[in-house]
């Protein structure tokens, strides 16, 4: 569910005209919807009431500092992969005991800043790391809470470049070789290995990969505690996949913490989740104008002022964005077939191929749906292009959370050396 909706015959955001928006802050943008994030997060966390967890968004998925806000007002915790994310996280007022550090390549600096700044643990995915976590540890005098990735070879049935769960992936530590780990860790100093963690991939819509992997993990768990370890928390990551397209039914996070809830029955545990995308994607919308139309053949292709380093899904996974119109009228003329592209010099410059929509002209909005998660965060400035801004909605406000940067701000960012400063 989400919270953009025709009204008076133009898009809206909550209360807020994607067309007014399109006036004040120009073209392309993204919008988020504070109505949406909100439900979203209330949803997912309460589907495991009565258990002790602690749901920490992946700020990967979506890091605006109004989005990040807006959740850590909810009591959102956070999972980061990154030294800018956890300062971000940080910033957005989560406390730092709710704060978990993923990724297969934290350096040592990054580990000392979020040792000092009391975070709730580490994800930890090699050997290499464990024993670079304890040597920093022992050099500033604390103690790591710690979860080894386990990799538990399982397919999560979903794009090969968003599966993490197979041993061919370069996450986790191989299921079997996991107990002979925590047994090194425990004689490291300043390691405490508490938990176990698994996380298989992302944009996933069966709840089978999920119900296999998680009682992997618990099982290991048992298996652990038999062994003497203290396993206080099971982390099962995230991975739950939203609808890009109308047909689209993942499971519901009902569904999904029923599976939770019987692969980790008995374990008197806390459990900890990553959910990003299902909390972030149908949030957030991707708003441009139509340049041009142009006819080439058989083909019609509709030329747009955003482009793949605006939302570079389509061409970097093959994704799905349903396109609409901001203003109704357009959706109600009959649909045909084109191609949705933008200005930047690359083939693969295209939001949407051999889409059928509505016929767009030049001048008209377009809305890209469920642009929420792994959309803004993956932009960048190829072709010397300007960053879209970001705009979050709150009922019938709306606020500029990231302007779009000026051409003199970007130019400004670089710097000429002095022997290039002679005329």
């Amino acid at each position: 569910m989400h919270h953009f909706e025709y009204r008076g015959g133009v898009l809206h955001a909550e209360d807020v005209s994607l067309e007014a928006v399109a006036e004040r802050v120009g073209t392309p943008f993204y919008c988020y919807s504070t109505a949406t994030l909100e439900r979203h997060y209330r949803v997912f966390d309460a589907a495991f009431d009565g258990l002790d967890r602690l749901v920490c968004f992946a700020l990967k998925a979506n890091s605006n500092l109004a989005v990040l806000r807006t959740l850590a007002r909810l009591g959102a915790g956070m999972d980061v992969v990154s030294e800018g994310e956890l300062r971000r996280a940080l910033a957005a007022g989560v406390p730092p005991e709710r704060i978990v550090f993923s990724g297969v390549g934290k350096t040592q600096s990054e580990m000392a800043l979020a040792l000092e700044c009391g975070i709730y643990g580490f994800n930890v995915e090699s050997e290499p790391e464990l024993r670079a976590l304890s040597a920093v540890t022992e050099r500033i005098g604390r103690v790591a809470r710690i979860a080894l990735r386990v990799n538990p070879d399982v397919d999560a049935r979903t794009h090969h470049k968003i599966s993490t769960g197979k041993a061919e992936h370069k996450f986790g530590v191989a299921y079997a070789e996991a107990p002979e780990l925590y047994r090194l860790a425990a004689t490291l100093p300043g390691l405490n290995p508490a938990g176990v963690h698994v996380h298989i991939g992302s944009q996933i819509c069966a709840l089978a990969p999920f119900e296999e992997a998680f009682h992997r993990a618990a099982e290991l768990v048992r298996r652990l505690r038999a062994d003497g370890f203290h396993i206080s928390f099971l982390n099962f990551g995230g991975g739950l996949g939203v609808p890009y397209r109308p047909d689209d039914a993942p499971p519901s996070p009902q569904e999904y913490a029923a599976v939770a809830r019987r692969a980790a029955e008995g374990l008197d545990c806390r459990l900890v989740f990553e959910p990003g995308r299902m909390i972030a994607g149908n949030a957030g919308v991707l708003v441009a104008r139509v340049i041009y139309v142009k006819q080439s053949g058989a083909k019609r292709f509709v030329i747009l002022d955003a482009a793949m380093n605006d939302l570079i899904r389509p061409t970097l996974y093959d994704a799905h964005h349903e396109v609409r119109a901001v203003v109704e009228a357009r959706a109600a003329q009959p649909w045909i077939e084109q191609d949705f592209v933008g200005p930047v010099c690359e083939t693969g410059d295209f939001l949407a191929k051999n889409r059928i929509a509505p016929p767009f002209e030049p001048g008209d909005l377009t809305a890209f749906m469920t642009a929420g998660a792994y959309g803004a965060v993956q932009s960048n400035a190829y072709n010397s292009r300007l960053l879209a801004p970001e705009v979050i909605v709150n009922g019938a406000e709306f606020f500029v959370a990231k302007p779009r940067p000026s051409y003199e701000q970007m130019l400004a960012a670089e710097r000429t050396p002095p022997w290039l400063m002679q005329s």
